[in-house]
């Protein structure tokens, strides 16, 4: 099969390229910096800057995951044009290829996130659930989503994976919280009530593959663990993985004057469940979140 991915320097991009290299797929990743991909992705992953060198080589799938870290840094006007710039943009220049090509590829699957249902509070939140408030990180998803939809009339199925927090030894939100967990200044962030759907990196890469192969997956599959947990009780399970306390709250007030409007993804939440994919018949291999940390943080 041949593949094109965005996003595919990216931590999942990367996993998935070493799943898929080792299963015999051919890979081409769309990227900035295409010299940079076969360090990254495989020697035998192939780069492009502009997507016309492909010409009308075949294509069986596109995978659209790309787009500028949304938690990075505060949400200031030149950071929120960035992160849309970096998905809706890109995909509608994705899509504009798409539609000009002869032979078009049969699935395209982009990427979302659980922020397209907003602060979800404590409802249990299934891919037919509606979004519950319109912040920044929801229309974003939104129309990440709606522009994806549109490959639909180009004669392609569409599957959208709204990913929760993905957790890996090497990259993500994780990485960034190991140094003051490490140092025993960790702690739930505001009151820690707020509801955190996670993701083994090893079941976000499992989960795509399996969608890739379903010939009759289509629409939204949340991306995240059966059993999502409270912030505090992750700063607890992290303490307990790094075998240091987690007692120090950053207080929400705190947190606001810092991050600004940035600080309503943090203390706000999602109770999403994976309901599509476990009726697929999708198996996690990490359900319990202190076995998915024990995996990634033995060695420390």
């Amino acid at each position: 099969m041949h593949i094109l991915l965005t996003g595919g320097t990216g931590l999942i991009g990367r996993a998935l390229c070493r799943q898929w290299l080792q299963q015999g797929h051919q890979l081409t990743v769309w990227s900035r910096s295409p010299q940079h991909v076969a360090v990254l992705c495989g020697a035998s992953v192939r780069g492009i800057g502009r997507l016309d060198e492909l010409a009308e080589e075949s294509l069986d799938a596109v995978v659209n995951l790309a787009g500028a870290p949304i938690a990075d840094r505060p949400w200031t006007r030149k950071r929120k044009n960035l992160l849309w710039a970096s998905r809706i943009t890109l995909t509608e220049q994705l899509l504009a290829w798409l539609e000009g090509r002869v032979q078009k590829p049969r699935l395209l699957l982009s990427g979302s996130a659980v922020g397209w249902y907003g602060d979800g509070g404590e409802r249990e939140l299934h891919e037919d659930s509606l979004p519950v408030r319109e912040d920044f990180g929801a229309q974003l998803c939104g129309a990440w989503e709606e522009t994806a939809q549109r490959a639909e009339a180009l004669g392609m199925r569409v599957v959208l994976i709204r990913t929760g927090l993905v957790l890996a030894r090497d990259g993500g939100m994780l990485k960034r919280l190991l140094p003051p967990f490490k140092l025993g200044l960790g702690g739930p962030l505001g009151n820690g009530r707020q509801w955190m759907s996670w993701i083994h990196l090893a079941d976000q890469v499992a989960l795509i593959d399996f969608l890739l192969q379903q010939e009759r997956a289509s629409g939204p599959y949340n991306a995240c663990a059966p059993q999502p947990v409270r912030n505090r009780e992750f700063a607890r399970a992290l303490g307990r993985a790094l075998h240091r306390p987690a007692l120090l709250p950053a207080p929400a007030f705190v947190l606001r004057v810092a991050l600004g409007e940035l600080s309503g993804l943090l203390l706000g939440g999602q109770r999403a469940l994976p309901v599509r994919l476990l009726d697929a018949g999708f198996r996690f291999r990490f359900t319990d979140l202190d076995t998915a940390l024990a995996d990634l943080l033995g060695r420390h």
